[in-house]
């Protein structure tokens, strides 16, 4: 039986379905292709053997003609590049399915164009759906602009062979009449080695003993009081923005420093860039022409928190990794989210999480199973701080279960069946249209 020949379609490489594309191709499973822009190409020879290119018909980076419909336009430049490199491409070969992003593949000029099943990845529809901070909220402009980003992923679903959607939380967004087409599937991970199994080990030597019969609280997340390195209480995300929560890590460091709480507080991600929030406008209007980013503005509202907050700043991914192993307990206080792949990437890893019991995170956690889920009440995240640094069996447990569950749900070798099922159906459903 021959390999369906898969085009996975986006601006940005590495990216997202990137590893996931590779993956079928190393292990035989696809006849994959990543199509992306030229200067990624060149950038990543290692992967020539499946990286394909596109032009896009003008700049896709920055400001475009008509600020309203700039993702719309950006769209279209894409759309556009990627319809003629296809065509071409497919003189040559054909292609079963097109699997592109909704805005970085934009596959909305491939409709009735192209013989093929397309597939659209949508993280979420609009802002308006997704939710911001009511304290920073976009402007009329900003709303404005959304409705024409909506236009496009509404229009994006109802022509699509299958869309794709990172959790059940972001399918909800979407108007009922369009959901029977969503199908929710977070992209594969590469998490390494297990760390608890590696950590039983080392903890057991460092404890004395030959690592034949480990303790079972030696793993990573339980020796925090063992180490000579105080307990550490981390938050993890891209962006230091209100969005992900930090702005509640923030206000919940500034109460357990000030209560006496024994521990290092470490913050890992980017100061001063938000990706799905409006509060680097506010605090723009706030300070006018003093150079302050929304973490700056939280440092003075936290003096506090201020002092004893660590910033590493964005890191190479290996660093990254070993910032997140050295960290005892995560405050996840996500605020608004479809799918955080920092979470997943925590998770598989063995991290011990505190989280919202809602939305996107309560997917992913099961209550007092691979961590503990908290209601919007910084009473209730005190407390629960406090209890899981007096209690590292507890941590333990937490750890090993959700290094256990992330793998067996989420690593690529997990989701990769999942994904050829997906891309099967997509292909019946574009039949079943045809007939």
């Amino acid at each position: 039986m021959a390999k369906p020949v898969i085009v996975f379609v986006g601006a940005v490489y590495p990216g997202q379905f990137g590893r996931l594309c590779a993956y079928l191709r190393e292990t035989g499973q696809a006849e994959s292709y990543f199509l992306t822009t030229p200067g990624h190409c060149a950038n990543n020879p290692q992967h020539a053997d499946h990286l394909l290119s596109f032009t896009p018909d003008g700049k896709i980076i920055g400001p475009q003609g008509y600020y309203y419909s700039a993702k719309v336009e950006r769209s279209a430049r894409i759309g556009r590049g990627v319809l003629k490199s296809l065509l071409e491409f497919q003189k040559t070969k054909k292609i079963d399915v097109i699997v592109a992003h909704s805005l970085w593949g934009a596959p909305h000029f491939l409709y009735d164009e192209i013989d093929a099943a397309i597939v659209s990845y949508i993280e979420f529809p609009s802002y308006q759906a997704h939710g911001w901070d009511p304290k920073y909220p976009p402007d009329l402009a900003q709303r404005m602009g959304d409705k024409n980003t909506e236009m496009l992923n509404l229009h994006q679903a109802l022509r699509s062979d299958l869309v794709i959607c990172p959790s059940r939380h972001a399918k909800q967004m979407f108007p009922k009449a369009l959901q029977g087409n969503i199908e929710v599937q977070l992209e594969g991970f590469e998490f390494g080695p297990d760390p608890v199994r590696i950590s039983r080990v080392q903890g057991a030597a460092s404890l004395g003993g030959s690592g034949a019969e480990p303790p079972t609280d030696a793993d990573d997340a339980a020796l925090g009081s063992a180490r000579e390195r105080p307990f550490t209480i981390g938050f993890s995300a891209r962006d230091l923005s209100s969005s992900k929560g930090f702005e509640t890590y923030v206000r919940l460091v500034d109460r357990l420093v000030t209560s006496g709480t024994d521990a290092k507080f470490v913050a890992l991600g980017g100061a001063g860039v938000t990706t799905y929030g409006f509060e680097a406008q506010w605090v723009q209007r706030k300070y006018g022409t003093e150079s302050v980013n929304f973490c700056d503005h939280l440092m003075r509202c936290y003096p506090a928190a201020a002092d004893v907050i660590e910033f590493p700043g964005p890191l190479p991914y290996d660093e990254f990794v070993k910032r997140i192993k050295a960290i005892d307990l995560f405050l996840y206080p996500l605020k608004f989210g479809v799918a955080n792949w920092g979470l997943v990437e925590i998770l598989g890893r063995g991290g011990c999480v505190l989280a919202p019991d809602r939305g996107y995170t309560a997917e992913l956690i099961m209550d007092d199973v691979n961590g503990q889920l908290l209601p919007d009440d910084d009473d209730a995240w005190i407390e629960a701080v406090h209890a899981l640094q007096a209690d590292p069996e507890r941590r333990a447990r937490y750890s090993r279960a959700a290094s256990r569950l992330a793998r067996a749900h989420y690593s690529l070798s997990a989701v990769a069946p999942r994904y050829m099922q997906l891309f099967r159906q997509a292909q019946d459903n574009r039949k079943a249209r045809l007939r």
